[in-house]
C-alpha cells in the first residue's frame, strides 16, 4: 500500500485520493519551471540508467551533470540566484 511504499522510500509523498490530481499538477509545475535542458538529461539519465550497472550509470549521470553545469541554464540559474530573482529559462 501507499504507506508502504513510503516508509521504503519508494514514495516520497502520500496524499489522499481526492487530492492526487492537485499534487500531480503541483509537482508537473514545479518541474516544469526548472531549466528543461536539465529537466530533459535528468530524465534521460533516470530512464537509461534504469538499464545499465551502477558505475556505468553513476557515469552517465557525471556526463550529464557536466552538459548541465556548462550549460546557458547554469549560468542563468547561478546569475537570478545571485541577483535573488526567479530565472528565466529558455526553452
Amino acid at each position: 500500500d501507499a504507506a508502504e511504499a513510503f516508509r521504503l522510500g519508494l514514495a516520497n509523498r502520500v496524499v489522499p485520493q481526492d487530492q492526487l490530481l492537485p499534487a500531480c499538477r503541483e509537482m508537473a509545475e514545479k518541474i516544469a519551471s526548472r531549466g528543461p535542458v536539465a529537466v530533459r538529461l535528468c530524465k534521460d539519465a533516470v530512464n537509461s540508467g534504469m538499464e545499465m550497472d551502477l558505475v556505468r550509470a553513476c557515469q552517465y549521470e557525471a556526463d550529464h551533470f557536466a552538459l548541465c553545469f556548462s550549460s546557458d541554464e547554469q549560468k542563468e540559474g547561478m546569475r537570478a540566484f545571485l541577483e535573488k530573482r526567479q530565472p528565466k529559462f529558455q526553452g
